[in-house]
């Protein structure tokens, strides 16, 4: 079955929150999930997501 409503939350970011990850420089990925980098809070992809808080 479809889902119809999949990705409606992030339509009103800008360019539907892809960009370039700051960690692993990955461009038109994803970047969505707040993280502490060098001392300010940036937003990186999912899979440096899940290393930074493994890593802690």
């Amino acid at each position: 079955m479809a889902k119809a409503h999949r990705g409606a939350g992030i339509t009103d970011q800008y360019n539907h929150a892809r960009g370039t990850c700051p960690v692993c420089n990955r461009t038109a990925i994803k970047v969505m999930y707040e993280q502490q980098v060098d001392g300010s809070k940036t937003q990186v992809c999912k899979q440096c997501n899940a290393k930074m808080k493994h890593a802690k």
